[in-house]
């Protein structure tokens, strides 16, 4: 039977789950997928839903529906080694999303009017979410933005709560006055202050930056993302104008390859 729904094409996600039980299996199983632990998948996790970003971001639809498929097995997965350990599993995951999403649409699922804009939903949102932490005893303005997060995904989540109380710079004038006073500081540190106290001004400028982005309304993360296609692109431009003249970058200098790099931005321009 088991061997039947494993080879059974339109079996879904039965299908998968299946397949992980088998991977999993102490006697039969793989010996890799045995030795793993939610540390040691952890990683790939996360790596998986950066795929995923990275296919929606470049409108390879063949490829998301890959990367889609890659991140539900990281879900799959993550729940059987939790089932085994009597913790939870898959399909109370699957319940207890359920629940969250019909609880969190009282206008949708409910029956509280759906007249709503979209700025007073999100608020609406908010105060759910508020009410779901007061009853894990998470009362704190911060508590409950993981710390796992990118940092600069973090930050702006950690700017974005202390803004709902309140703590937040009036405008981006005042966030700019505070980029000026962070970058001073980096260089009195740079000069005169140990490495650790460099990092330490270093972060509080790259914390700064996030939240002027989002006083900007833009998302740092998309906007790095962005600027490292660009560098990507252009410094590709440039490794192939070499490759033109026969060289190399590490053949190349400075002075040539900024020369290059200038044409190629001319040209993005024109």
């Amino acid at each position: 039977m088991a061997d039947d729904l494993i080879h059974d094409p339109d079996a879904g996600v039965e299908r998968l789950l299946e397949i992980m039980r088998r991977l999993r299996d102490p006697e039969t199983g793989c010996p890799w997928d045995i030795e793993q632990d939610f540390d040691t998948i952890a990683p790939y996790t996360i790596e998986e839903a950066y795929e995923v970003a990275d296919a929606i971001e470049r409108r390879d639809w063949p490829d998301l529906e890959g990367e889609l498929g890659d991140l539900l097995l990281q879900a799959v997965y993550h729940a059987q080694m939790a089932e085994e350990a009597g913790h939870f599993s898959f399909q109370s995951v699957v319940r207890a999303i359920s629940d969250k999403m019909v609880a969190r649409h009282p206008h949708v699922f409910g029956d509280e009017s759906r007249d709503k804009s979209a700025e007073q939903q999100t608020r609406d949102w908010e105060q759910v979410k508020a009410a779901e932490r007061a009853g894990k005893a998470q009362s704190g303005t911060l508590d409950g933005v993981a710390i796992g997060l990118p940092a600069l995904l973090r930050a702006l989540k950690l700017q974005k709560r202390a803004a709902r109380v309140g703590f937040d710079w009036p405008s981006t004038r005042e966030v700019i006055d505070k980029i000026a006073e962070e970058s001073a500081e980096l260089v009195e540190a740079r000069d005169t202050l140990s490495e650790a106290e460099i990092e330490e001004e270093f972060g509080d400028l790259l914390f700064v930056m996030a939240n002027l982005g989002r006083h900007l309304g833009l998302d740092p993360e998309a906007a790095l993302r962005a600027a490292n296609a660009k560098f990507t692109r252009r410094f590709e431009a440039v490794e192939a104008q070499l490759a033109e003249r026969g060289k190399r970058p590490a053949e190349s200098d400075l002075a040539e390859m900024d020369a290059l790099w200038d044409a190629v931005k001319r040209a993005e321009r024109a």
